[in-house]
């Protein structure tokens, strides 16, 4: 029987798409969060990554156009908010930091997008590709004639794992100090923060097998990779499989 895991009883809003702050929320569900994922049904997925992602998460369906009391509803009870908007996007909408912060007291606010929202370029929409090649990590993929693309969109995951990070640094000091957090994370600071770390020595293929486990779901039989990270004592597990896009209420 696996134990208790250190987020139980936390409660995520997960209002994010496509892979970096998708993966956060997953990682905050792995570690025990209740994450709940907000779309809308006029907005698009890649069907592929929102199953890749959607592991131990509910997902509901909300129209900010016409019913934003609803995600107000859920706000003020939740512990965390994962935003991947472009900046000021929800803002025009009257979901600011300092609204957040009045409706829940003590909420832990993660900001995710391409650039930030300092200097020339805050503000600006792109994506992992783009900013692999702006920031010159491309360099790093390339052939050594021009740029190449990083596997895996690794910006995107690195981002979301930092995110997750963030975010439970975020209720850490919400325990130590009290009062309302915030963090702000780029794709672009990613990027610059790998390259800083150098290159590594350059192993062995790794044998993806030993790190594969399948679950049951309503998409068929899922093969996947067992979340990251190891707490002692504390396993981390995805207490379910992907839902249907919309598939529950939005409550908690």
């Amino acid at each position: 029987m696996k134990g208790v895991r250190p987020l139980s009883g936390v409660r995520v809003l997960d209002l994010t798409r496509v892979i970096a702050g998708p993966v956060a929320g997953r990682m905050l569900a792995a570690y025990g969060a209740d994450v709940l994922q907000v779309g809308a049904e006029h907005v698009p997925e890649l069907p592929g990554l929102a199953v890749e992602t959607a592991f131990g998460k509910r997902s509901c369906h909300i129209d900010l156009r016409t019913e934003p009391e609803k995600l107000w509803e859920l706000i003020a009870g939740a512990d965390v908010v994962l935003r991947g908007y472009r900046p000021g996007a929800l803002e025009k909408s009257g979901f600011t930091v300092e609204e957040l912060a009045k409706v829940r007291p003590g909420i832990v606010v993660v900001d995710i997008s391409a650039y930030g929202t300092q200097g020339p370029w805050g503000g600006r929409r792109g994506f992992d590709s783009l900013v692999q090649m702006v920031t010159g990590i491309a360099h790093e993929g390339g052939d050594g004639v021009g740029p190449g693309p990083l596997p895996c969109q690794a910006l995107d995951h690195a981002t979301g794992y930092l995110a997750a990070f963030a975010a439970v640094a975020g209720l850490s000091r919400r325990l130590e100090e009290g009062g309302s957090w915030q963090a702000e994370l780029s794709l672009a600071r990613t990027a610059w923060w790998l390259d800083e770390l150098g290159r590594g020595e350059i192993g062995d293929d790794p044998y993806a097998g030993d790190l594969l486990d399948t679950m049951d779901s309503v998409f068929g039989k899922l093969t996947f990779v067992r979340p990251p990270g190891l707490i002692e004592g504390a396993e981390p597990y995805w207490a379910s499989s992907p839902p249907r896009r919309g598939e529950h209420a939005p409550l908690w």
